[in-house]
């Protein structure tokens, strides 16, 4: 009853705020993910896609300026701003090295360079990559305790709307990674040389992401075929998180392209929902595909680290951070 009511109110108090993909994408992402997982996955999640999909853009909303200690942290991971840290190699397993090097950077450059200097920070660079492994990492966690619990023939409905939760937070991040505008310094208007004339106007995030895909009235009925069979079975999670970024990154300037024919303003055009089908349905497909990873996972005990990441004597250890990356 509680997991309803709240629902509910999320699902009044959401249309008002401004959201990242816009509060239609986000639910239709997530709902095709829980409607996609197959018979081996966390089907418990079904029972939570309602909740799920009207909770979608929840993440946006610890974002106000009312709040700031909760907009610091949150700004960051709604965002991969990729040109701005091509001096990281290879990206750091862990959030703290990475605002480290960002900072070291920063201590450098910002006598000769103040300008770059002044955006080589996380809130203009991003986080996302980490706050979605981050989620995921709590979902294996929660997937464990349903486990835990059906093993004992318990009731499982509190480690269960554990995971529905972080599966807003996982769907969200997840959701915004696979929209272009999100993973590049252009997320809103052309910065720097501009030869090829693209728009400069911030309101390019918003007339794509919300306006055009309110109008064409985009559905899970619209994805779903599109989202292919589940993925991601093998490798490492974090490296399958960035090479996600990539590939909805790369298609940043036409984003751009598609812009400077008519703006958006035509919600029939089938280049731009191509572009939106793609994406939306890449996103379904990723954050299935976690979550059904993530039950695989739980279906084993946490790996034994020894020693502990945070003894001084793990070979890996980081004064610097307090411990060992993953």
């Amino acid at each position: 009853m509680r997991l309803a009511c709240y629902a509910a109110i999320v699902a009044i108090a959401l249309p008002s705020m401004a959201h990242a993909w816009g509060g239609t994408a986000h639910t239709v992402i997530d709902r095709t993910a829980i409607e996609a997982i197959p018979a081996d996955g966390p089907t418990f999640l079904r029972k939570y896609e309602d909740y799920i999909g009207q909770s979608a853009a929840l993440p946006d909303s610890w974002r106000g300026n009312a709040e700031n200690f909760a907009k610091i942290e949150e700004d960051p991971n709604h965002g991969w701003f990729r040109e701005q840290f091509t001096f990281v190699k290879p990206i750091p397993r862990s959030r703290y090295e990475f605002v480290i090097a960002l900072y070291k950077h920063y201590e450098t450059i910002k006598a000769s360079d103040p300008a770059t200097a002044a955006r080589t920070n996380v809130r203009w660079t991003g986080t996302l990559p980490y706050a979605a492994i981050e989620a995921y990492d709590r979902i294996v966690v929660c997937m464990r305790q349903v486990r835990k619990a059906q093993a004992e023939h318990r009731d499982a409905s509190v480690p269960e709307q554990h995971c529905a939760f972080d599966a807003i937070r996982l769907g969200h991040y997840i959701g915004d990674g696979a929209q272009p505008l999100h993973d590049s310094v252009n997320s809103d208007g052309w910065r720097g040389p501009n030869p090829k004339g693209y728009t400069t106007d911030r309101s390019i995030h918003g007339r794509f992401e919300s306006a055009f895909v309110d109008g064409m009235k985009l559905s899970v009925a619209d994805i779903a075929p599109r989202i292919g069979a589940p993925g991601h079975r093998d490798g490492d999670m974090f490296n399958s998180v960035l090479a996600f970024l990539d590939a909805a990154g790369d298609k940043m300037e036409t984003v751009y392209k598609l812009e400077k024919r008519d703006g958006f303003a035509n919600p029939a055009d089938t280049a731009v929902r191509e572009m939106i089908y793609t994406q939306t349905a890449a996103g379904a497909a990723m954050l299935r595909d976690m979550l059904c990873r993530a039950w695989e996972e739980s279906a084993q005990p946490p790996a034994k680290v020894d020693p502990s990441p945070i003894d001084f004597n793990n070979p890996n250890f980081n004064p610097e951070t307090g411990s060992a990356p993953d």
